[in-house]
């Protein structure tokens, strides 16, 4: 932001600004009074009229025609005319002289002639300032800088310009001309004297060049050289001689004066002159003559135009556009505030604008529309016709008290309008009678105002005349002539308050008693004004009276007259007006008694009533002070047109006092049944008035209770008692005990609505211990007694104690969190902005920390990092604290130590290769004594405890040449390698685990077949299974299923191999037999399939369980037929190798000289795992098989058969595994099937006796059906009953609820459908399903089977 220039205008602050509402507009009158107390303080304010109070504009503008004031705006500012005047002084004493003065310039600026002067005058003189060398100090104090000489060319310019003419005003003698300081030819302003009939200081010349510039710019002074010639010597020269010296010689020394023609020699003067003037010359005598006259009385001058408004406002539009060169409405208010305070402050720019001011509305019409006028008002418009907002009305309105003056008088009574241009200008003045006044600016540009409130009207005046004493001296009573401004900065310098406003058009602008405002405007605009007087202003009214009399000033009214008028129509006025002009009329009285004993008493016997109030004002004035006689007044026989006040009846006349006469208006006699009858109206006031003010005045025991207040309110509302400043000091001191008395109560209940107490915070709005103190002063200093004063005399006895003991535990170095917190908690019941709450909250912070600090400290196991850290950064934001501190150290101390130990044991974990047991080991026992929690550190030591409990497992494995099982030592090579230590075992064990998992790969390759979906392990293992696919008696079948599908069970470890492998060691025959058992069973269900059938399209044969059409397939194990296109056929089919279905062929079946090997190599690696054992058991069984083989042959004599063992199906290592566990289980169920349809169909003459079929529990169907589930290319039995997984899904019940888990029960029918159901859909039990037969109802129905 730049700073303004040292002489750059600031705006002072800005006055209150209103804008009342409708309800307030209403009443002018009383939202004055409403607004008084804040407004008087600045003297002036704006009300803003609610938006849609806009009256039309009523004045004639045809008809309007003015003559404006000319106003040159230099010469308006008291100091810039001083120096004017000054200088009009300095060229006329030159001028008398025969020269032409010229302004020189110094450091490039005109020299300020007349401060230069004001400061030699101030510093002594010029002898002494130049005996005492102090020409640099008056430079400097005239804001030149030093160094430069400049006090050499000051003391030049003062000796031949100054010095002489103070030579002259001292009386000393004839001024000194010196030729050099004169000369025509040196440079400066020339400045011609003013003469007598001129208004100002500039000549002709200058006025025609301000006349050519339209802008009015600063006007430069011509010089105008004064060309003199010597008079011609008279033929009798001998006729003139010199009065200093009577000698006539020398004539051609000799000086003629141009005003008396006395004679004088040039070197008899005193200075004498060393050359004769080229110009008029003035002896002495006519120089003390002329300089002595005094000078005219400053005021504006009429301007020889007159004007309309439109033609105004052309030429004031003009103005401004052409000086700003900017449109009229573009030029900012602020720029033009400030060249104006420029230009009434400088001499060197002279701008003249003119100012259309107090012209008569009476005469031309008011801009309000008022009755019976010219201007038609429109109906809807007729509301401010009665508007006391219409200037036309408010000066007669019943609460002004103008309305009692019977004259009509302009301006104030009558409005007076006024039509301003750019610059135009208003000076500081306070109003008539220090009355209120009111401006309503109609339309046009803003008006800027300045005021100063009435209680620094002298103030203000002290400072203009300290400042401006010369104008002061010549007019006592300057400023009421309303011809001088000061700027406003230099008065608040001077500590004057003033204030500023911007009146824009339709808003109002009110001053209050004597109040002293100022201001130009802003452009082209147009405003109304008026003066109003209320009940307060009275007093204010008498005080203005006296202050006149004493300027001798004289009154536009007579106030003794106002006060009788007023006073004789007491019936009918206001209590509170007549209040007032009953203490009014009381002061009057009594001045007037004293003022008429005072006069008897010099012997005035002479006595004549006179009716002043019929006479003019002109013919009641005092002679000597000019103020409007009214109850009386002294005149001579001598003169009996001149009369006096009683104040200066010594100043009538030098006639004797016994020829006096004294004219009186009323009689003493007269006047006290008048005031009387105004007491008696103002009773009833008087006494409620006297009342309130004992109550108020009240002390100690004997104050009232808040309730007397209210109902002194209440009987003033009651009797319509008006506003004035009792009523409005009772209504506050009211309500401000109220607000003390809910506050106090508030206090007492620690509940202030504007009360945060979330997180301990404060409120805006609380008290502090100080305030409080006041507060209790407050209420005990009250007019009126509050009874809660006591009670909050004992809270801050209460908080007192706080304090006191909020002292004694702050003072303690570690003082528990639990008495802080108590200490808080008593805090909680004051609503009070307590100091020692935000301390102790930083102390109970410090105290939950340390504590905390210190649990966590006797707690290792919990005190984490993050704990550490937490506390940490917890106890950085903690206020400072020897103790905090110490704990602060510490626990970073530790934080740094664990962090350490964490990074390095963090590092000792993850270093690859691991380190070995002895490093961790001590690395362990070096943490072991860090009391916190660090997870690494405890990682550590649970992989060295690991890692030695895992060199035990290890060498215990092995153990005695034990072999390890796989399983184990897969365990503990896992152990092994999550352990983050160097284990020296476990390579070899890993190496070892390897080898197993090659020689696995290997077997796999050399039994399994391409996208086997079987494990080495289920191929390897004989039917763990077998003894219980033999064939049963019919039994109940029952399907177990898990989400919804069948499970196979699977040899997963070596636990399953170790069961299986003893259900089939029972014998080797007895396992022959089984798998024999299991094989006939399915060839005979497969069979049983291709016997002849009623409808052959119901078969389904292959793996597409489709019709047998076509060449088929039949497997050599179990007998199943297969489409040719469906299943891979023989390679040759003239092969004599016997051909195996998809299900049979299980494995690649590789010779026994393949498998040796595997086995051998197996019994090197010294490891026992699954396969090895099945593998084992299978090469066992094969080297049986090849044994009784051999037997049978030899037995037979078969070597064909010998021949052929090595080449035979059957003679495969992998015969015993050819089977499937899933071909097993579908050939018992075809087999069942098979009988059933015999059984059926009549082949089967004998019936068994039926068997329970057992239900197939879970563990029974995971045994059973380790094959995953059957393909549709199964061949099935012709029934229905279909073993596909859609009949096993489907439920084939009414109703079938579809039950859902893990396991679902199933009862198959035995009836001829052999369909299964769910055993909840046909309300069947498991244990039911277990004992007896379940024949469905369409079973039953249809081929009489009646369930038992």
């Amino acid at each position: 932001m730049t700073q303004p220039r040292p002489d750059e205008f600031i705006p002072p602050p800005e006055c209150p600004v209103f804008e009342p509402s409708w309800e307030e507009f209403a009443d002018p009158f009383a939202f004055i009074n409403k607004i008084r107390p804040i407004a008087e303080k600045t003297g002036i304010c704006k009300v803003r009229p609610p938006p849609d109070w806009q009256p039309p504009f009523a004045c004639d503008v045809d008809r309007l025609h003015f003559t404006p004031r000319i106003q040159r705006l230099n010469e308006l500012e008291a100091q810039t005319r001083v120096k004017l005047n000054f200088l009009d002084q300095i060229a006329k004493f030159w001028e008398l002289q025969g020269c032409t003065l010229k302004i020189p310039h110094v450091e490039r600026k005109i020299l300020d002639l007349y401060l230069l002067n004001k400061l030699v005058a101030e510093e002594g003189g010029f002898d002494a300032i130049c005996r005492e060398r102090r020409w640099t100090k008056i430079a400097m104090k005239m804001g030149f800088a030093p160094g430069r000489a400049v006090g050499s060319h000051l003391r030049a310019h003062y000796e031949r310009i100054l010095y002489p003419y103070n030579l002259f005003q001292a009386g000393v003698g004839p001024a000194r001309v010196v030729k050099r300081a004169l000369a025509p030819s040196e440079k400066g302003l020339p400045v011609q004297v003013k003469q007598e009939h001129e208004p100002n200081l500039l000549t002709n010349e200058v006025d025609k060049a301000k006349a050519q510039n339209k802008k009015n710019s600063p006007a430069v002074i011509k010089e105008v050289a004064a060309h003199v010639s010597l008079k011609a010597p008279h033929h009798q020269v001998d006729q003139y001689v010199c009065l200093v010296c009577g000698s006539g010689t020398d004539e051609d020394r000799l000086l003629l004066c141009d005003g008396c023609d006395d004679s004088y020699h040039t070197f008899c003067l005193i200075p004498p002159l060393h050359d004769v003037p080229k110009g008029d010359w003035r002896c002495p005598k006519c120089l003390a003559l002329e300089c002595n006259k005094p000078q005219e009385a400053f005021g504006f001058e009429q301007a020889c135009r007159d004007y309309n408004l439109r033609a105004f406002g052309d030429m004031a539009d003009s103005f401004k556009s052409d000086y700003f060169n900017l449109p009229v409405h573009m030029v900012p208010t602020e720029l033009v505030e400030k060249e104006f305070w420029r230009l009434v402050s400088t001499i060197e720019e002279d701008v003249t604008v003119e100012y259309g001011a107090d012209i008569a509305s009476k005469e031309f019409g008011s801009g309000f529309p008022v009755r019976n006028g010219k201007f038609k008002v429109a109906p809807e418009d007729e509301v401010y016709l009665d508007s006391g907002w219409n200037l036309n009305n408010m000066p007669v309105m019943d609460p002004s008290v103008l309305t009692h003056v019977t004259a009509d008088i302009c301006g104030m009574k009558l409005p007076w309008l006024y039509v301003g241009m750019c610059f135009s200008s208003f000076c500081w003045h306070i109003e008539d009678h220090w009355s209120y006044s009111i401006n309503y600016l109609h339309w046009g540009e803003p008006k800027t105002w300045y005021g100063a409130p009435g209680y620094a009207a002298e103030q203000l005046e002290e400072v203009m005349k300290k400042l401006a004493p010369e104008l002061f001296e010549a007019q006592p009573d300057l400023l009421h002539q309303l011809v001088t401004i000061m700027n406003p900065n230099i008065l608040m310098a001077h500590g004057v308050p003033i204030y500023r406003t911007n009146q824009c058009a339709g808003e109002f602008v009110i001053t209050f008693p004597r109040a002293y405002h100022s201001g130009f405007n802003q452009g082209f605009n147009f405003a109304e004004a008026v003066n109003f007087c209320t009940v307060d202003w009275m007093p204010l009214g008498r005080q203005c009276v006296d202050h006149y009399r004493m300027l001798h000033r004289y009154c536009v009214f007579s106030h003794d007259e106002l006060i009788c008028k007023m006073a004789s129509k007491a019936e009918t006025l206001d209590v509170v007006l007549a209040s007032a002009v009953q203490k009014d009329m009381a002061v009057m009285i009594r001045e007037e008694r004293e003022l008429r004993e005072r006069v008897q008493k010099m012997g005035v016997v002479h006595c004549q009533q006179t009716e002043y109030d019929l006479l003019p004002d002109d013919e009641c004035q005092c002679a000597r002070c000019r103020t409007t006689c009214y109850l009386s007044a002294l005149t001579c026989p001598c003169n009996p047109e001149v009369l006096v006040c009683l104040h200066h009846a010594q100043d009538l006349c030098s006639c004797p006092v016994e020829g006096y006469t004294l004219h009186y208006r009323f009689t003493l006699d007269e006047l006290y049944p008048m005031m009387k009858a105004i007491a008696l109206r103002a009773e009833s006031y008087n006494f409620w008035a006297s009342h309130v003010t004992d109550i108020l005045e009240a002390k100690l025991d004997k104050k009232k209770s808040l309730v007397e207040f209210h109902a002194l309110i209440e009987e003033s509302e009651t009797r319509a008692f008006p506003e004035n400043d009792l009523l409005r000091h009772l209504r506050m001191v009211t309500q401000d005990a109220e607000k003390c008395s809910c506050v106090a109560q508030q206090l007492l209940n620690g509940k202030r609505q504007t009360r945060s107490r979330l997180g301990g915070g404060k409120s805006q709005n609380q008290l502090t211990v100080e305030e409080l103190k006041s507060f209790v002063r407050q209420l005990y200093n009250l007019p009126c007694s509050i009874h809660q004063a006591p009670l909050l005399k004992e809270l801050l006895n209460h908080v007192e104690d706080f304090q006191q003991e909020s002292e004694k535990v702050l003072a303690e170095e570690t003082p528990s969190a639990v008495e802080i917190q108590c200490l808080l908690d008593v805090s909680s019941d004051f609503d009070v902005a307590l100091p020692e709450l935000p301390v102790l909250r930083e102390r109970l912070e410090q105290a939950r920390w340390l504590e905390a600090v210190q649990a966590a400290s006797s707690w290792p196991a919990s005190l984490s990092l993050d704990t550490m850290r937490r506390l940490i950064d917890q106890g950085v934001g903690l206020a400072p604290l020897s103790s905090v501190e110490r704990a602060m150290a510490r626990l970073q101390e530790l934080l740094t130590v664990s962090e350490h130990w964490e990074d390095q044991v963090h590092n000792l974990i993850r270093a690859r290769p691991h380190h070995c047991l002895e490093m961790l080991e001590a690395a362990v026992q070096e943490v072991e004594n860090i009391p916190a929690y660090l997870p690494n550190c405890l990682q550590l030591k649970d992989a060295v405890s690991r890692a030695k409990e895992w060199l035990q497992d290890a060498e215990n494995l092995q153990l005695g040449g034990r072999i390890p099982v796989l399983d184990a030592l897969l365990d503990l090579v896992s152990q092994g390698r999550s352990i983050p230590v160097q284990l020296d075992p476990l390579p070899r064990l890993e190496s070892l685990v390897s080898e197993v998992q090659a020689w696995k790969e290997c077997a796999a390759k050399t039994f399994l077949t391409k996208n086997s979906p079987f494990t080495l392990l289920e191929v390897l293992c004989p039917r763990c299974e077998v003894s219980t696919g033999a064939q049963k008696s019919k039994g109940k079948r029952i399907k177990d299923f898990h989400c919804g599908k069948k499970k196979a069970a699977k040899l997963e470890s070596l636990s399953d191999v170790e069961r299986a492998l003893s259900e089939s060691k029972d014998s080797a025959s007895a396992v022959r037999l089984k798998e024999m058992e299991v094989l006939f069973s399915i060839r005979m269900a497969n069979e049983s399939k291709l016997l002849p059938a009623v409808n052959c399209s119901s078969l389904h044969v292959c793996v597409c369980q489709e019709a047998p059409k076509g060449s088929m397939l039949i497997c050599e194990l179990c007998r199943d037929a297969f489409h040719s296109n469906c299943v891979p056929s023989p390679s040759d089919p003239r092969s004599i190798q016997p051909w195996l279905c998809p299900h049979c062929r299980r494995s690649e079946r590789p010779p026994l000289d393949r498998v040796l090997p595997l086995l051998a190599s197996l019994q090197r690696l010294r490891v026992r795992l699954p396969e090895g054992d099945a593998l084992r058991y299978l090469i066992e069984r094969t080297v049986s098989w090849q044994h009784r083989m051999q037997q049978v042959s030899a037995s037979w004599k078969l070597p064909a058969l010998r021949d052929r063992l090595g080449s035979t199906p059957f003679a495969k290592v992998g015969i015993p595994g050819g089977l499937s566990s899933h071909k097993k289980e579908v050939g018992c169920g075809l087999d069942k099937k098979a009988k059933r349809r015999l059984e059926r169909e009549g082949r089967c003459r004998t019936k068994k006796p039926q068997k329970k079929k057992p239900k197939l529990s879970k563990e029974k169907s995971r045994e059973g059906k380790t094959a995953p589930t059957p393909s549709p290319s199964q061949l099935s039995d012709l029934s229905p009953s279909d073993d596909s997984e859609d009949d096993m899904v489907l439920c084939p019940a009414e109703c079938c609820q579809q039950p859902e888990g893990d396991e679902v029960d199933w009862v198959q029918c035995d009836g001829s459908c052999n369909q299964w159901f769910h055993q909840v859909c046909v309300g069947v039990s498991p244990e039911l399903a277990e004992k007896e037969d379940y024949i469905c109802v369409s079973c039953t129905m249809k081929d009489g089977f009646v369930r038992k």
